[in-house]
């Protein structure tokens, strides 16, 4: 990981619970949580903070992002619009590992009505703390990457 420690974290009105939690355990782990909201409770659109928290990673500002949204779906595919993110929704630890070493994914994407908050946690340390592999995984990061022109 990049000496930037930053991670930003967003949600819709669904996941303002959890993202809270998330928050405090980011901090935890040693990386800065920029948390865009939303802060109340009413309806919101998950586009709208998925494109944000995605703006902040293809930007730089945030190393890697944190999303969430009911099923962790919606939200993840707004993200994926901006250039340069590759995000994933992830609900267990094995497949966070793994989108960070194989896929070089900079977001991660949950579902605060698929999972409990114990196993969010440990999804997010997953993602957080595992690094890209390079190598062959490279090439097809690279072809993920040429589809976006």
């Amino acid at each position: 990981m990049t000496a930037n420690k930053r991670i930003a974290l967003s949600s819709d009105h669904a996941a303002i619970e959890l993202r809270g939690l998330i928050a405090a355990h980011i901090g935890k782990l040693g990386f800065e949580a920029v948390d865009i909201g939303p802060t109340t409770p009413e309806s919101t659109h998950y586009p709208k903070h998925g494109e944000a928290a995605a703006r902040l990673v293809a930007s730089g500002d945030c190393a890697l992002g944190v999303i969430l949204c009911g099923t962790g779906q919606g939200i993840m595919m707004a993200a994926n619009k901006v250039e340069g993110i590759r995000c994933g929704v992830c609900s267990d630890t094995f497949s966070a590992r793994m989108i960070r070493e194989h896929n070089n994914a900079n977001m991660l994407s949950i579902g605060a009505r698929v999972v409990g908050v114990e196993i969010a946690l440990e999804v997010v340390t997953a993602f957080l703390t595992a690094e890209f592999e390079g190598g062959r995984h490279a090439t097809r990061v690279d072809m993920i990457t040429a589809i976006e022109s």
